[in-house]
Formats: structure tokens, sequence, C-alpha cells
């Protein structure tokens, strides 16, 4: 795989003329992983949740209305205003933040200052392994002990791993959109130093997309 920028540049341009072309394209109602994730924080005593990879918000808003207060970051602009603009719709405004973030850069968050981090299909989008294992170190950073890490990965039993375009390091392109399929050994290779709570298997849309929804704690 190229590490010039392209395929991730490339990337971001897709995801904003998705966005522009399909407003609130994943609709209003929260994802599965996000309602689990909610009674997870919960019951961990969670307040503040960061969420990677936000889009157009459904979950940040979901988690608002749960009564957490959430720091979403996405790569996409234009996703985000969408954020803004439903949070002000909904009277969320107080309780949502936004920034414009590429998490193949340093978290913009202070050392031990979230309770939790949620993270759908984020970590396998086009990032290399290498990346992949960075962003999970400042995730590791930026979270308080005892913290809690949600993320969903599509994995090498979909039926999209292998098919349309290889960009090498497991990622492949199908419909525009570069996938970084995970292997067990790399969800246990991002465990290592955390407590692995949990490794679910669970399908959502259409083939139906095979995923893993994955629940570590910073000891």
């Amino acid at each position: 795989m190229a590490d010039d920028g392209r395929l991730a540049e490339g990337q971001r341009r897709h995801w904003q003329d998705t966005y522009r072309a399909h407003p609130g394209m994943y609709g209003e109602q929260p994802s599965a992983p996000a309602v689990h994730a909610a009674e997870v924080f919960r019951a961990a005593g969670t307040k503040d949740v960061l969420e990677l990879g936000a889009g157009h918000g459904r979950d940040a808003l979901f988690f608002a209305r749960a009564g957490f207060t959430v720091q979403a970051t996405d790569f996409s602009p234009v996703g985000l205003e969408q954020l803004r603009a439903a949070a002000d719709e909904h009277g969320l405004a107080e309780r949502v933040g936004t920034e414009v973030h590429d998490v193949r850069d340093p978290l913009p968050l202070p050392d031990a200052s979230v309770d939790a981090v949620f993270a759908h299909m984020l970590l396998c989008m086009a990032l290399t392994t290498a990346e992949i294992h960075a962003l999970v170190g400042e995730v590791r950073r930026v979270l308080r002990k005892g913290g809690t890490f949600v993320y969903t990965v599509r994995h090498t039993g979909d039926a999209h791993y292998g098919a349309g375009t290889a960009h090498g390091d497991d990622i492949y392109e199908h419909g525009g959109f570069a996938v970084h399929f995970f292997s067990r050994r790399l969800v246990d290779a991002l465990a290592e130093g955390w407590v692995l709570d949990e490794v679910q298997p669970f399908e959502e849309g259409e083939l139906p997309r095979r995923l893993w929804r994955v629940t570590q704690t910073l000891g």
C-alpha cells in the first residue's frame, strides 16, 4: 500500500461527497453498538464520551440524549456540520462538541481527560496497521484510569474481504469505500496492556456486513 496519503485523501473526498449527496445517510436512530456502549458506559459511571468518526452524528446525539457529554470528531467537515445542526434542532448543543480531526494525527485532547471512547467502524477505515496501533495508543493516552473503549470493525469473515481493489495490509476498496478488515490476531494485539472484556460478533446492513464489537478497559 502506498503511504503517500493518496488513498487517505481520496477517502476524505469520497466521504465529503457522500455526506453532501446523502445528508443524514444513516438515519436518526442510533446504531446497535452505540445502544450497547451506552449501557456499558453507564454501568462504569461514565460522564464524558469521545466519539471517533462520528459522521453526521446519530450515535453522538444518542449519547447526549442518554445524559453523557460528547466530544464528536470526524475528518469530514460536512458530516460534522450536519451533526451540529441536528444538535441545535434537538436542544443538545450544550452536550455535544465537535472537532474536525483525522485519526492519523494525535487526538486533540489532554492526557487522561475522558471516561470513555466509542468508534463504530472507524478503526476499519483506510488505516494501515501501524496507524491503527498508533490510534489505539492515543485512545489509551486520553482515557482516564478504568476508562472504557468500545469499537466495532469489519473482519476477515466479511463477504467483501478480498473483493474489489486490493491496497495491501488487508485493505480492500469496494464501491468507493476502502476498508481494513481485521483479523482476530490484530484485535488481540490492540488489547495488549488492556483488559479485553468482550469480542462479540454481529451483523449489520446489507450482505450483511460481518463485524466484531470489541470492549476493552484501561486498568
